[in-house]
């Protein structure tokens, strides 16, 4: 691919990628991508073959984006515990951030009833990375169930996600982090 496809292909997708968050993706038609992106109806189909096909690429990339993002400052921390009480006060800085909607693959999946529908498998796959990341920092904390516990700090995690968007509480992160604090506490000893 040469530059010019790779922009415009970018282009797409980044909007959508916007609009989807902002507004979902039923409320996302093709209408709005293309008055939106500035960039024609025929050029997308050139890309892509369906707007579900765009909405699909635009999660992977909003996918990638988001994991490494938030493994890169989660990572900060210096020991494992740092790093998994760190999550917290990473989505909290988020929650605070302008435009914060939420979870975009809880809010897609939460509009597709197909468990089969790639959206909802592209939001699963979102939400294993984020269990795998977190499984892999409780199995460097020399505790008896690494396993129980990353799926425990993973529903906080998403609890915390979920009541700061619904609620419009950014504290949420602060609650559940200490709750973490008790969790980490409990496997320690």
């Amino acid at each position: 691919m040469n530059k010019k496809t790779t922009d415009t292909r970018e282009k797409i997708l980044s909007t959508a990628e916007q609009l989807i968050y902002q507004n979902g993706i039923h409320a996302t038609g093709m209408n709005l991508l293309v008055k939106t992106s500035g960039v024609a109806r025929k050029s997308i189909y050139r890309y892509f073959a369906t707007k579900d096909d765009v909405a699909a690429a635009a999660l992977n990339e909003r996918d990638e984006r988001w994991m490494h993002w938030f493994r890169t400052e989660s990572d900060k921390g210096d020991t494992p515990q740092d790093r998994i009480l760190n999550m917290f006060t990473v989505l909290r800085g988020w929650f605070e951030s302008e435009g914060f909607r939420g979870c975009a693959f809880i809010n897609t999946a939460g509009e597709v009833g197909n468990p089969d529908d790639p959206v909802r498998q592209i939001a699963k796959l979102h939400k294993q990375k984020l269990l795998d990341y977190t499984l892999e920092l409780t199995e460097q904390l020399n505790i008896g169930q690494p396993v129980a516990l990353a799926r425990q700090l993973l529903i906080l995690l998403e609890g915390a996600i979920t009541m700061s968007y619904v609620m419009g509480d950014c504290s949420a992160a602060d609650s559940a982090k200490d709750v973490a604090k008790i969790l980490l506490e409990q496997a320690s000893s």
